[in-house]
């Protein structure tokens, strides 16, 4: 007794298949990435370094002045067309 249509088999069936050439192809691309890693090597970690305490950094920060403005001119008139 089937369940699904034959439409619904065949969609069933598709997405089946492309979730398993999607991690088909992953894989063959991972194993390529790891096969070209085989043969390279690390480069030799450098010595440590002295630590220096770093000097500590001040910031001056002036704060902004609102300018004063003694007198308004006079409003201006908007035209509408």
């Amino acid at each position: 007794m089937n369940i699904l249509s034959v439409q619904g088999q065949g969609a069933l069936y598709t997405v089946l298949v492309l979730i398993i050439v999607i991690i088909v192809v992953h894989g063959i691309k991972l194993a390529r990435i790891g096969y070209r890693s085989l043969g390279k090597k690390l480069p030799p970690e450098p010595p440590p370094k002295e630590k220096n305490e770093p000097e500590p950094v001040y910031f001056l920060v002036e704060r902004k002045k609102k300018r004063v403005r003694s007198e308004y001119s006079e409003p201006k008139r908007i035209n509408f067309k």
